[in-house]
């Protein structure tokens, strides 16, 4: 069990350091999924179905690795993707995240479930923002969060659109995992084996989901389950219409985060859609789905010369990253990889994280033997099938 920040040089890492200083119900939350699990496997397991073939004597001593996406330069290829209930897992919760992101000039997500207000946010970090949307049935929600995005000066929403109902997150069930934490017996014992968390937990600022609490006591002032909340609060009957009428309110950059199929990808671009990012939740949703990476390569031949396309999912290393805009994604984003950092060290831990996917992704492209982004093309990967 690694028990410092400075051993942390992995995911693995990070997400051990992260399991020891979590109650149960909280670390599995992070790193639970639906069903068996499968997919959640299969996302980072896709990855080593594919092999990359370096070139050499490329002179690689200055290496560029920033990208444009959503109407920003970032200096990096990959980015936060937007989580829920940060404040859970440390009490700085997406000020940490932000900020960290922040210092690597790279997009940071904002979830519709975050804990600290977009005002609050937007006063403390200036890094690129995408704020990730849950189509509510409450009209007035929806509404109002679009308008706390304008005030906030966001740079993009991302609308999330594979969450139609709650995935089947079998340990959450087993833990009794909710939002805010139900005290019960088995919660207030384990509470009491992590009393750091605990105490940051109860001294700092209530708990919140900032942008609903004002709509939605769920989740905020009464204990819910995330699946039983996206099952009994979301829009069921969400269509491409809403989505439309969504983008044209918002007025800015807009992606649609959850697409799997080449034919909503198509739609995608037909709505007016700035991005897509191709994810399936982290494997949280519909478990036995494809992996985002399987899925990239027909979704970029049939429309990535006609929207930006960000492969979101199962990214460990700074090779999965590679492997990625090698086929064709313009970016990437990945959850797990910071939370389990945010969680085992706050602000730091993020930043460790970050700066780990950092040099990988650097040393990797010298490796590889190029010298920008656009220099890693289909010519320098091989699939083994």
């Amino acid at each position: 069990m690694f028990k410092s920040l400075s051993k942390c040089n992995n995911t693995e890492d990070f997400r051990l350091l992260a399991k020891s200083r979590l109650p149960s119900p909280i670390f599995h939350y992070i790193d639970g999924a639906a069903d068996d699990e499968v997919t959640i496997r299969q996302n980072t397991k896709s990855y080593e179905n594919c092999d990359l073939v370096p070139n050499v004597l490329s002179g690689v001593e200055n290496i560029d690795i920033s990208v444009e996406i959503m109407g920003k330069k970032i200096d990096m290829p990959i980015f936060c993707s937007p989580t829920a209930l940060q404040r859970l897992f440390h009490h700085d919760g997406e000020l940490a995240v932000g900020k960290a992101a922040q210092k690597f000039n790279t997009f940071f997500g904002v979830s519709s479930l975050g804990t600290y207000s977009l005002k609050k946010i937007a006063e403390n970090v200036s890094t690129p923002k995408v704020f990730q949307f849950y189509f509510h049935k409450d009209r007035g929600l929806n509404n109002s969060m679009v308008e706390q995005c304008k005030a906030a000066k966001f740079d993009a929403i991302a609308l999330t659109v594979d969450t139609i109902t709650g995935g089947n997150r079998e340990r959450d069930l087993k833990t009794g995992f909710t939002s805010p934490p139900r005290l019960t017996l088995a919660s207030l014992i384990s509470f009491a084996t992590h009393p750091m968390w605990a105490l940051n937990y109860f001294t700092h600022e209530k708990f919140e989901l900032s942008q609903l609490k004002d709509y939605i006591k769920e989740g905020s002032n009464l204990a819910i389950s995330v699946g039983d909340y996206f099952s009994s609060m979301l829009d069921q009957n969400m269509n491409w219409n809403d989505a439309e009428k969504l983008r044209s309110q918002w007025g800015g950059h807009f992606c649609l985060k959850g697409i799997m199929s080449v034919d909503d990808a198509k739609k995608a671009v037909d709505i007016g859609a700035t991005a897509i990012m191709i994810s399936n939740h982290g494997g949280r949703q519909l478990d036995g789905s494809r992996a985002p990476f399987d899925q990239l390569k027909e979704i970029v031949d049939a429309v990535g010369d006609k929207i930006e396309i960000i492969c979101d999912g199962g990214i460990r290393r700074g090779t999965h990253v590679l492997k990625a805009l090698s086929l064709g994604a313009k970016a990437c984003s990945g959850g797990r990889f910071y939370l389990y950092a945010l969680a085992a060290a706050g602000q730091k831990g993020v930043e460790k994280a970050l700066n780990n996917m950092h040099s990988e992704i650097i040393r990797d492209m010298k490796l590889m033997g190029c010298k920008k982004i656009t220099d890693l093309t289909r010519n320098n990967i091989r699939f083994r099938n």
